[in-house]
């Protein structure tokens, strides 16, 4: 069945769409500030009617924090057989400083721009532009149809800006009620401008803070330097042997259980046309400075990485202190694909610290995070049919990729629902979220509601 007369639907509604979002942008759900407490429930509640009016069995469920919003349409689908989850965040982040924003973040208006029409507020594209791109989906679907294309749940978070800490209890509590085919989570964008993405591979992430102590307190360096281990020194050095000339890690066993790249996935890849150069150029750098045979892409998005995030030690204020510190440390980062096991990296790591340490040191060592990758599996024919639909609304075909960062609620609903999720988002590299003036271009919105619509009725057909 076409979907022409719904997306006509789509488009004479954007007006009224875009109307709905500033009507939630102008909540000031900020997660993290108890000041914003009582407008994070408000926004709870007004998602609760605006998925009651697509005739969702919706509620606000109480957590010992921000309240969750889980929503159904089950009964009257065209196919009762396939049953997706979207999952979105109405929480936002704090909007300091405000003195750089040029209008209020909380009175979001549709602006002019030379590369044309933005939504600007404080949430415009994390998350809540994004997750409306979905409801109006189903708003259109209803609206022209009388139904939707499959089963649906709708799943709402409210801390997700502020770390998620009700976000594992309430899955697991619930996890039979949320169960569903596949995920969908809308809190990604596209590559470039024009080319429409899916998520499929998500870097894991590890924390290891190392403290380094000689001597039982600070030492003049005029009486103790040259005689006394510095532990600045000691720290350099086991920095400085973390990776080979040719950008590899070599902390042992580190590369176990990391996959080569299928090579279509690196067709699609390579059909990108990453300019690294360029990418690094908007920072002021030029040369990758990972593993040697490596692509751009493959280095940010399908390569494990150990970065160093912050060294202390000796004197560090204004003007000079000839000192020899008792105390060094260092914060490094680990970023994990594939297989590699977070909790057997950290062994061999501290080991690695260890077997470098001289006389008179010692080593203590506190974590800050293990969690491993997370691979969805593109076999499902659910992400091809998603893959082809979305590129029947975007310039640019669409193409399976990877993500620097980490996105735990992924890997929450494998490890607790076991399910996949599909990440499909419309946020642009300029989109600003966490900063002042955050935006979100209206295009983006506007296919992005046409983008799900066609992605409801291809997965609908996959049951």
């Amino acid at each position: 069945m076409s979907t022409d007369a719904v997306l006509t639907h789509v488009d004479s509604q954007l007006g009224a769409a875009t109307e709905r979002l500033m009507e939630l942008l102008r909540i000031p759900s900020i997660s993290t500030d108890p000041a914003h407490a009582e407008a994070c429930q408000h926004a709870a509640d007004w998602l609760v009617a605006d998925l009651a009016s697509l005739g969702a069995e919706a509620s606000k469920r109480p957590t010992p924090g921000h309240p969750m919003v889980v929503g159904h349409i089950t009964e009257g689908v065209d196919n009762p057989d396939v049953h997706v989850l979207f999952y979105g965040h109405y929480d936002v982040q704090p909007v300091d400083p405000l003195d750089l924003w040029d209008r209020d973040p909380f009175d979001p208006q549709v602006e002019d721009t030379p590369r044309g029409k933005v939504i600007r507020g404080r949430g415009a594209s994390d998350d809540k532009g994004q997750l409306m791109t979905f409801v109006e989906a189903c708003r259109a679907w209803k609206a022209e149809r009388g139904t939707l294309p499959c089963k649906i749940t709708f799943f709402f978070e409210g801390e997700e800006e502020s770390g998620s800490p009700s976000l594992i209890p309430f899955m697991e509590d619930n996890a039979e009620e949320l169960k569903s085919d596949i995920a969908l989570i809308c809190d990604t964008g596209l590559f470039g401008t024009e080319t429409p993405a899916i998520v499929t591979m998500l870097r894991g992430l590890l924390g290891e803070e190392v403290t380094i102590t000689a001597s039982s307190k600070d030492l003049h360096s005029g009486m103790y330097g040259g005689i006394a281990m510095n532990p600045i020194r000691v720290l350099s050095r086991m920095i400085a042997g973390l990776h080979d000339d040719q950008g590899r890690v070599t902390v042992p066993g580190f590369y176990d259980g990391v996959p080569e790249l299928p090579q279509d996935i690196r067709d699609q890849w390579d059909g990108l046309d990453f300019d690294a150069t360029g990418f690094l150029g908007e920072v002021g750098l030029s040369d990758p400075a990972g593993e040697a045979d490596r692509t751009g892409l493959e280095m940010i998005w399908s390569r494990p990485t150990c970065e160093i995030n912050g060294i202390t030690g000796g004197y560090t204020g204004e003007g000079f202190k000839t000192v020899l510190p008792a105390k060094a440390s260092a914060k490094i980062s680990f970023r994990l694909v594939g297989q590699q096991d977070p909790h057997r990296i950290r062994e061999n790591f501290r080991a690695y610290v260890q077997s470098s340490l001289p006389a008179d040191c010692e080593v203590t060592f506190h974590g800050h995070g293990a969690s491993p990758a997370g691979q969805m599996s593109t076999d499902d024919p659910m992400f091809e049919a998603a893959r082809q639909a979305l590129s029947l609304e975007w310039p640019q075909e669409a193409a399976y990729v990877g993500c620097g960062g980490s996105i735990p609620i992924a890997g929450y609903f494998k490890s607790i629902l076991a399910m996949d999720a599909m990440l499909i988002g419309f946020g642009k590299d300029d989109d600003q979220i966490h900063s002042p003036n955050e935006k979100y271009d209206l295009d983006s919105f506007h296919r992005g509601i046409r983008s799900w619509v066609r992605v409801l009725e291809a997965l609908s057909a996959k049951g």
